[in-house]
């Protein structure tokens, strides 16, 4: 496998087998984000500590984003993927069993096992753009990242009828989506351990890479865009995570009703991948740093219209998250493709799983200081706070990506 021809019909075929395993998986990390928070609010008896579902699956992705990028560097992408798609599936199952026995210790730490899946739901980006063209690797991003609406806005939609069954066979209604997130992640495993042959971070490693610098230029324009990239993917994680996560909280605290949440959890969804093919064009034509720069200034605009939406408005909650599924989107699509510019084939997996692992430790962070400073002051001084802080992004890639 040498020439362009087969490098490019092999690339379309790895997208197409990620891209199928995305439209389950997406289905996966949508429960958690839909009802984490209520279920946590519900055997937990405080909402002070609802923003702890997402702290710990986002701090259990963290460690399963390391690992997914040690396994795969290895072994590949494909047993790296396969792993822990599994591991979030047995994470899915313990909530199950967690809510049907009211047993909060067992919730806690199945939670953390259940982040894996969102790990590795991120981290299947980058199997989309091993093989392809540096002048074309935003687009082959957004590709991947674009079939995970799919899932990510039908799950949230399921959440009254997964709810009903549980009820049927005896358990918390909010443990549906969980029962969900196991068939689907456990579907997602299964493709990519099957049909992901040959591997395409093995077979990138035995190309020519013309995306490497020439021998005996400095590392540092490489190392400034690996820093961009990430510190824009972890800023945007963060605030995205910290807002969203109070979103469904601060809905039912004003009587809105289970589809009305997940309505506005699925459109914020949609954000967050829908965009994605026109995101890759932008980045691969105007440039990774403009896009990053896009990224803070939605995201503002986002903290400003969910801080200023009446509390009964349920439009104006879902145009406020739809502006931050896709600020979160700008930033992402951005910063990875930073990173795949900047990361060789021999050490690409571990960078990235490391950079996956400071991104989900940012969205641990807002996941649990979220329900923490919503108690202490309200949604709209959080929505404010990550606005403000997003535009940190701006600043440091206009210094860092555009030295890269």
């Amino acid at each position: 496998m040498t020439t362009i021809e087969a490098r490019a019909a092999l690339h379309q075929r790895t997208l197409s087998v990620v891209m199928a395993s995305q439209v389950f998986s997406g289905a996966g990390l949508a429960a958690g984000v839909t009802v984490g928070a209520l279920l946590a609010e519900q055997m937990l008896g405080t909402s002070s500590l609802s923003g702890l579902p997402a702290g710990l699956y986002t701090g259990g992705s963290a460690a399963a984003a390391f690992l997914v990028g040690r396994l795969s560097q290895r072994l590949g992408r494909r047993v790296g993927l396969a792993a822990g798609y599994a591991a979030g599936a047995l994470g899915g199952a313990g909530v199950v069993v967690a809510a049907g026995l009211g047993s909060v210790p067992l919730l806690l730490v199945s939670l953390l096992v259940y982040g894996a899946g969102t790990a590795t739901n991120l981290q299947a980006r980058y199997a989309g753009a091993d093989l392809s063209e540096p002048r074309r690797r935003g687009r082959a991003v957004s590709a991947v990242l674009v079939t995970t609406t799919v899932g990510a806005v039908i799950g949230p939609n399921l959440v009254a009828s997964t709810g009903r069954a549980a009820e049927h066979y005896g358990l918390p209604a909010l443990a549906g989506p969980f029962a969900l997130a196991t068939i689907a992640y456990v579907i997602a495993g299964v493709i990519l351990f099957l049909l992901l042959r040959p591997d395409p971070l093995l077979v990138a490693r035995d190309l020519p890479a013309p995306e490497e610098p020439a021998r005996g230029t400095s590392p540092a324009p490489a190392s400034s865009g690996v820093v961009a990239g990430a510190v824009t993917m972890v800023l945007t994680q963060l605030v995205m995570v910290a807002v969203m996560t109070m979103t469904p909280v601060h809905m039912r605290a004003h009587g809105h009703d289970l589809a009305a949440t997940g309505l506005v959890i699925s459109l914020h969804i949609a954000a967050m991948y829908l965009p994605s093919l026109v995101t890759g064009v932008l980045v691969d034509r105007i440039g990774r740093v403009p896009v990053a720069v896009a990224s803070g200034v939605t995201l503002l605009a986002a903290g400003l219209v969910s801080a200023t939406a009446p509390d009964d408005s349920v439009p104006l909650l879902a145009l406020a998250l739809i502006l931050l599924g896709l600020g979160w989107n700008l930033g992402l699509v951005s910063g990875t493709a930073m990173i795949t510019d900047a990361a060789p084939p021999a050490t690409r997996a571990r960078i990235q799983g490391t950079v996956d692992l400071c991104i989900a430790l940012a969205g641990a962070g807002g996941g649990i200081a979220s329900g923490l400073v919503m108690t202490a002051t309200s949604y709209a001084a959080l929505s404010i706070a990550g606005g403000v802080l997003a535009l940190g992004v701006i600043p440091f890639v206009l210094s860092r990506g555009r030295r890269a």
